[in-house]
């Protein structure tokens, strides 16, 4: 049953190298946004542990976990205890060299309602990611629940207007992205400036794009690169909330944050009709979008 309004909080706060402690903020944060009345509740990506990726290291693989591990154990018995669904993020251990970046979906019961594994992995200084995650290989399929179909999709995802359409073609009613992003400590101001405001424009225009609701959680804080200190990042924060028409209705700071936001679900529908662009699209002419480059080499 999907609720006409959706109350819904991201939950923003630091990791440390301490796991369990990690797993301790955020189960604490689950409970104090559910007393402020949330009934679905988006954590950070990787948010069992610090942002790993910042260089390669193979003893970071010593952070995933199975699919049902710790950290689904701990997201499950709050889930349970507070009737909540969560959207967590794990380092997901497949089999031995072969790990991805899986957002978990539990439900108000403790179980596993889905996953999705991160689709596209950045490669990036200070984002080794490739290093670390094989490419999702679920595809783009919101995740029932008894709130919603929810578009989860994670961090680099959010920067391809494909994933976001594909989840909202697939009946996607919120897209959600668990994030990890912040700035090199280097940049200047006005570049730092830049790019924050080309993230949040890039969650306003897939909420314009497809008529639905985008909920953008981020972790916040400074984290060294642990590996040389090359490449330290200090993470943005600025979870995000919009309506479909893009509309900002719910951001934090850069500070530790739970934002709680009722959605209305019935508007999506009074928007599309409004704005039809699923109906406008031109299906027949986009072939090209199946290519790598539509350049030729003399061009």
């Amino acid at each position: 049953m999907t609720l006409p309004v959706l109350p819904i909080a991201l939950i923003q706060h630091a990791m440390s190298d301490d796991l369990e402690k990690n797993i301790e903020t955020s189960c604490r944060m689950i409970a104090e946004a559910r007393a402020l009345g949330a009934k679905l509740i988006v954590l950070p990506e990787l948010h069992r542990s610090p942002y790993f990726c910042k260089s390669q290291n193979p003893a970071f693989f010593e952070y995933a976990e199975p699919l049902r591990g710790p950290t689904f154990q701990a997201l499950s018995k709050a889930a349970s205890m507070h009737g909540v669904v969560l959207v967590g993020s794990i380092f997901e251990a497949r089999q031995p060299g072969l790990a991805s970046n899986t957002a978990i979906v539990i439900e108000t019961n403790g179980e596993l309602a889905g996953h999705y594994r991160k689709m596209h992995i950045p490669d990036d200084p200070g984002y080794n990611e490739k290093f670390y995650f094989s490419p999702g290989d679920l595809g783009f399929h919101p995740i029932d629940t008894s709130l919603g179909k929810l578009g989860v999709l994670v961090c680099w995802d959010q920067w391809f207007p494909e994933a976001a359409r594909l989840m909202a073609l697939a009946g996607a009613q919120v897209l959600i992205y668990p994030t990890a992003i912040g700035w090199d400590v280097a940049d200047s101001a006005e570049e730092q400036q830049r790019q924050l405001d080309a993230w949040r424009i890039m969650h306003q225009s897939h909420a314009v794009a497809n008529g639905l609701p985008v909920l953008a959680c981020n972790r916040v804080g400074y984290e060294p690169d642990p590996n040389g200190n090359q490449h330290p990042a200090k993470f943005w924060g600025h979870s995000l909330v919009t309506g479909p028409q893009g509309e900002v209705l719910g951001e934090a700071t850069e500070d530790e944050a739970i934002v709680v936001q009722d959605l209305d679900l019935n508007q999506t529908a009074d928007v599309r009709r409004m704005w039809p662009f699923l109906r406008d699209r031109r299906i027949d002419a986009y072939d090209g979008l199946l290519s790598r480059s539509l350049c030729g080499e003399d061009e």
